[in-house]
């Protein structure tokens, strides 16, 4: 079995005897024999240490619809990845068990950039997603994949928490993301994520601008985030800063990690969110982790025929020709 090497990390200056990370906004101060809040950066005596690179918790391979991105080479299949810990602590994150130990305190195994490659050829995929827990903290691990194997296709399932110069540079490898917008006030990112809103706001922002192709998740959760002034500033925002033909997921709550105290989101109450983008202006908005005739088909903006239809994770692309609708012509914001 290979051995996890020393990688030097990226993104960071030294003050005094103290690292300070520079890779997300936490901007950790980690003393020696420490490491970031993360768990994935440690301060060793030499250099600051990318200490979960390489260090694979989850393997397998996916529809991309699960991701979620409906928008993006739909009905495609995707070699999904994941390494261990998360640069926020959400109380609900249902991948608790990896996003939330330590490096080193949960069974992964070491897999070098080119064994990873190797895997995915094997599969014969050659799009990959690094998702599961945040794959932003992967960095050098996810740049060396990429520079390793630059022929294939990277999308991330991230909550956007990634300070401006990394992600200018990931945005050169990536072509698709979705970000998690976990709620759109700054008191739930305090409370309940451990992070902010703006940081997240400006990479989606940035992201967009670079030409990723960008769908957005919002996970309804009752009594917390789901009012009907969050979902319209939410809204707001997208349409005003990125574009209303972003798709836009709304999903299911259910219990989890800290917050099992929480009833699961009534299927009404995300139908409500998804009639409520509709009638502001989104052209691409769904509901997911339900079964649901609503909410799942992509329609044309301008004609409103179905273009794709989707059964739990079946796709059927029925009035695509390329990327515009057969019945109209309208273009579509799509990547086939």
């Amino acid at each position: 079995m290979s051995i996890s090497p020393r990688i030097e990390a990226r993104f960071y200056d030294k003050d005094g005897k103290v690292y300070v990370c520079g890779l997300c906004p936490r901007r950790c101060r980690v003393a020696v024999g420490q490491t970031g809040k993360c768990g994935a950066r440690r301060a060793d005596e030499d250099m600051f240490v990318a200490y979960s690179y390489g260090k694979v918790s989850s393997l397998c391979v996916d529809p991309i619809e699960k991701k979620p991105l409906y928008h993006f080479r739909p009905g495609e299949r995707v070699f999904s990845m994941g390494g261990i810990g998360c640069n926020m602590t959400c109380k609900h994150c249902q991948n608790y068990s990896i996003s939330q130990s330590a490096s080193g305190k949960k069974r992964t195994t070491y897999e070098s950039p080119e064994e990873l490659v190797e895997m995915f050829r094997k599969e014969r995929v050659n799009t990959v997603a690094f998702t599961y827990n945040e794959p932003t903290i992967w960095f050098e691990y996810m740049i060396d994949i990429m520079e390793c194997a630059p022929d294939a296709t990277y999308v991330l399932v991230t909550n956007g928490y990634i300070n401006d110069e990394p992600l200018r540079e990931l945005c050169r490898y990536i072509s698709a993301m979705n970000i998690d917008i976990k709620g759109f006030t700054d008191d739930f990112y305090v409370n309940v994520c451990g992070g902010h809103l703006e940081d997240v706001l400006n990479a989606a922002k940035t992201a967009f601008s670079l030409g990723v192709h960008i769908e957005l998740t919002y996970l309804l959760i009752p009594g917390h985030n789901d009012s009907e002034k969050e979902i319209r500033d939410l809204v707001s925002w997208i349409m005003n800063e990125l574009s209303h033909d972003i798709p836009l997921h709304f999903t299911r709550f259910h219990p989890d990690n800290t917050m099992n105290n929480v009833p699961w989101t009534s299927p009404e109450s995300l139908l409500k969110a998804l009639d409520l983008a509709m009638d502001m202006g989104m052209n691409n908005v769904y509901v997911g982790n339900i079964i649901s005739e609503e909410g799942s088909d992509t329609y044309c903006p301008e004609c409103g025929a179905v273009v794709i239809r989707r059964t739990g994770y079946l796709v059927d692309v029925v009035a695509l020709e390329g990327l515009r609708c057969k019945g109209c012509g309208c273009r579509l914001y799509m990547v086939r």
